[in-house]
């Protein structure tokens, strides 16, 4: 089995990386974090000059009479840490503001209001910096579909300014490592499965060594093996390489098995934040067992019954 820590030194990690003293440092810090979607009173311009204070541009969501001009708040003052070398899960039902907030940390999509930091970085005011310590997986990963994984990863590599013959070989352990046959890698990705297409998007996500690697849904559509062998990547990049992880998912026990912390987020803001352990401490099960999946529908069940009890 290929070891990702050789893998990952030949694309640049020091090995003193690996082995020196740990010092646990904010990764990321967002700080009362909001972004709606709708017609903006305030030009991005305004926003970037401004010096101290908020903008005065908080709108809450709502829709006027008939229909149109509709302001829909993603991201609502969200407020959160996440520590060098730390996998930090984000839960939350469709639509809770789960992608918005990744976009957000990408440099995809700008804030309205509120400071995000990258290692230090404003992904505002410094986002080519920041984007050179991340990467970013999707559920909706687009690749040139007449061309293999092998022509798509080094077309990729030589994105991120890699060259040399070494790019082959280091792509081909890559993809091996995430389980594909070798005879798959040559395969135009047309006459790949959606969940091994996946498999493509994250072992091009791992060609740029990101220290911050933000997955978003990484594992939907895989079959039970494939998702249990990105897991272990998963593991392996945060245990062996000190990778930040920052990743959205809908799997209850991916995320108990995986993340150190958790916050589960509806409506665009965080109801709770804490280990998975902690979390179903904080919830009186009445001697069964508790699960993640029981508190997230304690916190997240409760208030859909009451919407569908006020329709």
């Amino acid at each position: 089995m290929i070891n990702l820590r050789s893998l990952l030194s030949s694309h640049g990690f020091s090995r003193g990386f690996f082995h020196e003293e740990v010092k646990m440092y904010e990764a990321v810090v967002v700080q009362d974090a909001y972004k709606k979607f709708g017609k903006h009173k305030n030009p991005i311009w305004k926003r970037l000059s401004k010096v101290n204070g908020k903008s005065k541009n908080a709108v809450l969501r709502k829709t006027n009479i008939n229909g149109k001009n509709r302001v829909v708040v993603a991201v609502d003052h969200v407020s959160f840490t996440v520590m060098q070398g730390e996998i930090f899960g984000v839960l939350g039902p469709n639509g809770s503001g789960k992608s918005t907030l990744i976009r957000l940390l990408a440099t995809l999509l700008l804030p309205d209001d509120g400071n995000i930091r990258v290692f230090g970085y404003d992904v505002v005011r410094q986002p080519m910096l920041v984007q050179r310590l991340i990467n970013r997986v999707s559920v909706e990963a687009s690749f040139f579909k007449k061309l293999s994984p092998m022509e798509n990863l080094v077309y990729g590599a030589r994105l991120y300014g890699m060259s040399g013959a070494e790019i082959r070989r280091q792509v081909l352990e890559i993809l091996t490592r995430l389980g594909l046959e070798e005879r798959s890698i040559y395969k135009p990705m047309e006459e790949m499965s959606r969940g091994m297409q996946q498999k493509v998007a994250i072992a091009r996500a791992l060609l740029s060594s990101p220290r911050l690697l933000l997955l978003d849904e990484p594992t939907t559509g895989l079959d039970p093996r494939s998702k249990l062998e990105v897991q272990d990547v998963i593991r392996e990049l945060r245990d062996d390489h000190g990778t930040t992880i920052l990743l959205t998912t809908h799997d209850m026990v991916e995320a108990e098995n995986l993340c150190d912390r958790v916050a589960i987020i509806d409506s665009g803001k965080i109801v709770a934040l804490d280990t998975p352990h902690a979390l179903k401490n904080n919830l009186n099960g009445g001697g069964s067992e508790i699960t993640l999946e029981d508190v997230f529908l304690e916190l997240i069940g409760k208030k859909l019954d009451a919407e569908s009890h006020g329709k």
